[in-house]
């Protein structure tokens, strides 16, 4: 090689580099989306492309030759950042680094870094170059993600009642909120990792019922369903489940989230509500059975009432079977009672009244229960009306069952009284007896559903444990209280209810007087009445029902015919023509309604009084009948003077259509 050619491999050298340098130059200068220059080994900059001018905010002569710690904060510059950034890139080759960075106008965003050492052909330091990027845009949307996942996470734990967690695509679980170890037992440490089969019963997870729920989360995207779930403790617990499958943004399944709710309680609640129903038409059913045997027992003991020279043992062994169906009948109506109280499905049929009738027809209707004991009943009642507006029949229960209960448990030969006075503006009775008393902690606890005080001595008549709780309920329904008290153990006790009276007005004594002058016409028609011989029609499928009726109703000295099916009741209507037909409702094949219908097309029965029989008492069966078209609705066993009651209206019917003929005999 010539000495020429030597001197000229730098120089052919130098016009490489600068041209290299130029080819760079021209292709970093347009970019604006990253600012990309150079520093010197020192970090003053030595280029400026485009970029840099619109992320910095600095012209190329403005910032050529500055330190490029001028980009940082003052913060990062007092612990020399800048210049660990060289010395780290010096060392490795290149840094990498995010952080906040300074425009010239002051203002800060978030920059990304990289600074990569430039080296000489023989190895020594000839700068740095530096291309950043301004990731503000997207740190707020990391950060507005990082926050929204942190409130979210937040929310999640804070939640109690729920158990929420996530699982990952094979079921294990991945998080745990506050929720589930409350609901589970399981802290955090214990459960993360574990299959979600741990919560299941053993013959679920060996049936496979917990891959089957993934299954089918992953491919309906949600899978609900109910059932027993195990706590750590091994305790079962009723549990409604929500399982969501979780995909990527390509749509591959990452996982699951499960939301577990405790359901226990409402499942507990389900099953009383279902249970209670299926009591209520249980009792309904039971009292429908029960009464219809009791009926034909009644209709002989009122026939063996109209026999005459009966001995005086068979007068005793006919008024205890009397005063026993009556007790009988007691508690059936009380037990149906119940269950409409409980279903809130009572109704009070509130009209004017007086009290003090409300306390004498509670008297009568006990007296044969008292009578039996020997007990004497002393009534104090004030000599003025008392008005007030209620339900007399459910008074007169009310009051009927405290005699009894004071009754049965007083000794033999006790005495009973029942005190009615005016109490500020309402009204107190008092029924006090001279029986087994009270203990005071039961003063309040006797009035609950089947509460009894059997630790006390005294008479085993127990009963159901259902007359003080429906006293209760039909007081408050009135508007009013009742409470107990005792002076003890054989001191006996002291029932007092307080009730609102109503506003004393000239209506009201009108009204009771108007009931009164009813009440005596109807007790004048009825003894006329059963002088008058009736057609009668029994129709009743229970033979002994049927018979012991027809015998009852020819003792009072009326014609009876007797049908044990809708089809002979039409057969014997078309040839008797009856003044009144007493129709059981659940009869076979044909029942009593289709057997009314089927009477009513006969023109001669137009007069006829219709009145159904039927085990079934409640407010829903007797619109049922009126409905149908029966005028009176006789719930078995059917007292005696509801039969007269229906021979009465009969019976005026009758003697009006034969006064209406006699008037138009023309016609």
């Amino acid at each position: 090689m010539t000495k020429s050619d030597s001197a000229m491999q730098p120089a052919a050298a130098l016009s490489a580099e600068g041209h290299s340098g130029r080819r760079f130059e021209a292709l970093v200068q347009p970019i604006e989306d990253y600012a990309i220059f150079l520093l010197d080994p020192r970090g003053h900059v030595v280029s400026w492309n485009r970029g840099a001018a619109r992320i910095k905010g600095y012209e190329a002569h403005e910032i050529i030759g500055q330190h490029f710690s001028r980009f940082y904060t003052d913060e990062a510059n007092a612990r020399r950042w800048p210049e660990h950034e060289l010395e780290q890139a010096a060392l490795h080759g290149r840094f990498n680094d995010e952080g906040w960075r300074v425009r010239k106008d002051g203002s800060m965003f978030w920059a990304n870094v990289v600074i990569t050492a430039l080296r000489e052909q023989d190895g020594s330091l000839a700068g740095f170059a530096k291309v950043t990027r301004d990731l503000t845009a997207e740190r707020r949307q990391v950060e507005a993600l990082r926050l929204s996942e942190e409130r979210f996470r937040l929310l999640v734990e804070s939640v109690s009642d729920y158990a929420i967690f996530m699982l990952d695509a094979q079921g294990r679980v991945v998080s745990w909120n506050s929720g589930a170890t409350n609901l589970k037992g399981y802290r955090p440490a214990e459960i993360i990792g574990q299959h979600f089969s741990v919560f299941f019963p053993p013959d679920e997870i060996a049936a496979g019922v917990p891959e089957r729920e993934l299954r089918r989360a992953a491919d309906l995207g949600r899978c609900v369903n109910e059932g027993w779930r195990v706590r750590k403790d091994g305790s079962m617990f009723w549990a409604n489940v929500t399982l969501t499958a979780i995909h990527d943004a390509d749509g591959r399944l990452t996982g699951f989230a499960k939301v577990t709710r405790d359901m226990t309680e409402s499942r507990r609640t389900d099953e009383l509500e279902h249970s209670s129903e299926q009591m209520k038409q249980f009792l309904a059913m039971l009292a429908h059975e029960l009464r219809n045997p009791l009926a034909p027992v009644r209709n002989a003991v009122a026939t063996m009432r109209l026999m005459t020279a009966q001995s005086p043992e068979v007068e005793r062994a006919r008024d205890l079977i009397d005063r026993q169906i009556v007790h009988l009948t007691r508690l059936v109506d009380d037990l149906l009672d119940v269950g409409r109280i409980t279903s809130g499905k009572i109704e009070l049929r509130a009209a004017p009244l007086d009290l003090r009738e409300v306390v004498k027809d509670a008297l009568e209707a006990a007296q044969p229960f008292t009578a039996a004991r020997g007990q004497h009943v002393e009534a104090i009642l004030p000599a003025a009306p008392l008005p007030m507006t209620g339900d007399h029949t459910r008074l007169v229960q009310v009051l009927q069952n405290l005699l009894h209960n004071a009754s049965k448990f007083s000794p033999d030969q006790t005495r009973i009284v029942v005190e009615v006075q005016l109490a500020g503006r309402g009204v107190q009775i008092q029924v006090r007896d001279e029986g087994r008393g009270l203990r005071p902690e039961t003063f309040e606890s006797i009035f609950g559903l089947f509460s009894q005080d059997r630790s006390m001595p005294g008479p085993a008549e127990n009963g159901l444990g259902i007359g003080l709780m429906l006293c209760r309920s039909l007081v408050e329904l009135h508007g009013g209280a009742i409470s107990a008290t005792s002076d003890g153990p054989g001191a006996g006790s002291t029932f007092t209810i307080r009730l609102p009276l109503a506003r004393a007005s000239n209506a009201a004594h009108v009204d009771l007087a108007v009931e009164g002058l009813i009440s005596t016409v109807g007790q004048t028609v009825l003894a006329h009445d059963e002088s008058l011989p009736l057609r009668v029609l029994v129709v009743d499928d229970n033979r002994d029902s049927a018979d012991s009726l027809a015998m009852l109703l020819e003792l009072k000295g009326h014609e009876v015919r007797v049908a044990y099916s809708a089809a002979q009741a039409r057969e014997w209507a078309e040839r008797f023509t009856p003044d009144a037909a007493l129709i059981d409702i659940a009869m076979p094949e044909i029942d009593g309604y289709a057997a009314l219908r089927e009477l009513r097309t006969l023109e001669a029965l137009s007069h006829t009084v219709f009145a159904a029989m039927t085990g079934f008492g409640q407010a829903a069966d007797i619109e049922l009948t009126r409905a149908a078209g029966f005028e009176m609705h006789l719930v078995k066993p059917v007292d005696v003077l509801l039969f007269d009651e229906v021979l009465a209206r009969a019976a005026a019917r009758r003697a009006a259509r034969v006064a209406w003929t006699s008037s138009h005999p023309q016609i």
